[in-house]
């Protein structure tokens, strides 16, 4: 049964990191920090830095020298403001170049207001608009299925308001019938969805035969072990609860 924690306070934010130096998870709010303007959405950025962090500290088999490697991983970043998250890690664990960061949203720069996928090494999509990211990991799921690449997994980052949206039902709905058990889902929940789920958010896809588990936003000890966790034949869905949105 999927279980609730309480979300961990927030850390304080750090300063840039010098250039040259190697980065960890300490380091992503300084280099965070390097991206400014009103696009910039830091408070729903931030929410997603943990579960960025584990992933690509933690889960994923991605290699920034083999960014189209067959037999990586795909991670597909669906929630629409979480870019700037996803260009600190991305910097931090090698895959662009962290002088690029003061760029961010300026013209011709390569990092847009959303990730573009023929600009960024490690963006499998161009995302941005609500409820796209979920779908196309389905679509990515069943073509790796297609391929015979058993090796594979995708994982895909949504926020909670983005299941507002009826392309991610049809696609939960769909990815539960056809056992898409390469397929794994991080919903962020900020409690930023207008309408929400009659028994939290997991019991939205575990009433579609996926499998669930709710954790602590911070935690990433409790992500890390979400995100491995066994669940042959089923599709997986990781609810990391953060701290409301302000």
């Amino acid at each position: 049964m999927p279980s609730t924690t309480s979300p961990a306070p927030t850390p304080p934010t750090a300063p840039a990191p010098p250039p040259g130096t190697r980065y960890g998870y300490a380091d992503l709010r300084g280099l965070m920090s390097l991206m400014t303007g009103d696009e910039k959405h830091g408070p729903a950025a931030t929410s997603t830095l943990d579960v960025l962090w584990v992933l690509y500290d933690r889960v994923l088999r991605v290699d920034p020298a083999r960014p189209g490697d067959e037999q990586r991983d795909r991670f597909l970043l669906s929630k629409g403001h979480g870019p700037v998250a996803f260009y600190a890690v991305l910097a931090a664990r090698g895959f662009i170049d962290t002088a690029l960061l003061p760029g961010f949203g300026a013209f011709g720069s390569p990092l847009g207001y959303h990730p573009d996928r023929v600009l960024l090494p490690g963006s499998e999509i161009s995302s941005g608009s609500l409820g796209h990211g979920l779908p196309l990991a389905v679509g990515t799921a069943l073509g790796l299925r297609a391929r015979r690449l058993t090796g594979p997994r995708v994982f895909t980052l949504v926020g909670d308001a983005e299941l507002d949206e009826g392309s991610n039902h049809e696609a939960i709905t769909f990815a539960g019938a056809v056992a898409l058990e390469n397929l794994n889902v991080i919903v962020v929940d900020n409690a930023s969805s207008t309408h929400g789920w009659p028994g939290g958010i997991a019991s939205r896809f575990t009433r579609e035969r996926w499998s669930a588990q709710t954790v602590n936003g911070h935690d990433h000890d409790a992500l890390e072990a979400a995100l491995i966790m066994p669940h042959a034949g089923q599709p997986h869905v990781v609810v990391a609860v953060t701290e409301p949105k302000s």
